[in-house]
């Protein structure tokens, strides 16, 4: 079952943002496609700045290959100095694909 996992940042920069793209892609640039990703079940990924922080919404094939992909992408933030993450997860309920 298809999930949707919420990454709310508060004190989050664009430029970790950028820099943790370029860390789970393994390259220089921005992430722009689900290939870039280091698992694969990736259906959407969507970021954006907050008042406080970055907003990050990520559609997932499974709930399995988001914790997958969460064994990677936390070290990462910690790594950037963000402070420690809870993702909310949710099943997805509808989504309507391009």
């Amino acid at each position: 079952m298809a999930i949707v996992a919420v990454f709310d940042m508060p004190g989050m920069t664009q430029a970790q943002y950028e820099q943790s793209a370029e860390m789970v892609a393994g390259r220089p640039g921005p992430v722009k496609t689900p290939a870039d990703w280091p698992v694969a079940g990736l259906l959407s990924h969507t970021s954006a700045p907050t008042a406080d922080g970055w907003l990050v919404v990520d559609v997932w094939e499974s709930e399995e290959a988001f914790r997958q992909f969460g064994e990677r992408i936390i070290p990462i933030l910690r790594e950037l100095g963000v402070p420690d993450v809870e993702p909310r997860v949710y099943p997805v309920f509808s989504m309507v694909p391009r």
